[in-house]
């Protein structure tokens, strides 16, 4: 079973759509249980969010997301669902669905990824286990955190990013765009593409 996740008193009054202030008064009143930390502050369990809004608990269902960008990644896409198959299996999650898509992460209206909300919207589960951050979107992470958050799950990252310098994070964007970019101009296979790209890294070298 997963460890539960704790919320800060900001983010569960705006989860609960309350003020902070009515969510303090509430913590001191003992209308919401929270756990104190060594530095004072409040967390508040993601049960007694759920139980505040009159959701079940979590059922600890997961669905499994994974992603590469192109076709000639086929292996790896294989490989990434397995690993995140056992990975879900060890942490004792129900796989309800494995959904995955061959296009880049910019891209935001991926078949794959769509299924993925239809089930959350339909209660289903409670739990996305991707590899990599940039598998779910190569941008704004954290907004689709909140999204997914918002529909009363979360988002479980198995693989942290590795540390990258701010000029190879710089370049990696960089190309992730020129690629998104010229990928809808020519085709995300065609040679038009590739070429573009392979002169971007050349410019950059």
């Amino acid at each position: 079973m997963r460890e539960e996740k704790l919320y800060s008193a900001g983010k569960a009054a705006k989860l609960l759509g309350i003020h902070f202030n009515t969510m303090k008064k509430w913590i001191y009143a003992g209308k919401v249980k929270a756990i104190k930390t060594l530095g004072g502050q409040y967390r508040i369990p993601e049960s007694e969010i759920r139980r505040l809004l009159g959701k079940p608990a979590p059922r600890n269902k997961a669905i499994i997301y994974a992603r590469v960008s192109s076709v000639d990644q086929k292996q790896d896409l294989k490989c990434q669902k397995q690993m995140l198959q056992e990975y879900a299996r060890e942490k004792g999650y129900e796989i309800i669905a494995t959904f995955e898509d061959v296009a880049s992460g910019l891209k935001d209206d991926r078949r794959g990824l769509r299924k993925v909300f239809d089930v959350l919207r339909a209660g289903e589960a409670d739990v996305v286990v991707v590899a990599w951050k940039d598998r779910l979107t190569r941008f704004g992470f954290g907004y689709l955190e909140d999204h997914v958050e918002g529909l009363g799950a979360g988002i479980e990252v198995v693989n942290e990013q590795e540390e990258k310098t701010p000029h190879e994070e710089l370049v990696e964007d960089l190309l992730a765009v020129v690629t998104s970019f010229a990928g809808k101009l020519y085709g995300m296979r065609s040679n038009k593409t590739k070429k573009v790209v392979e002169n971007v890294k050349h410019a950059i070298r």
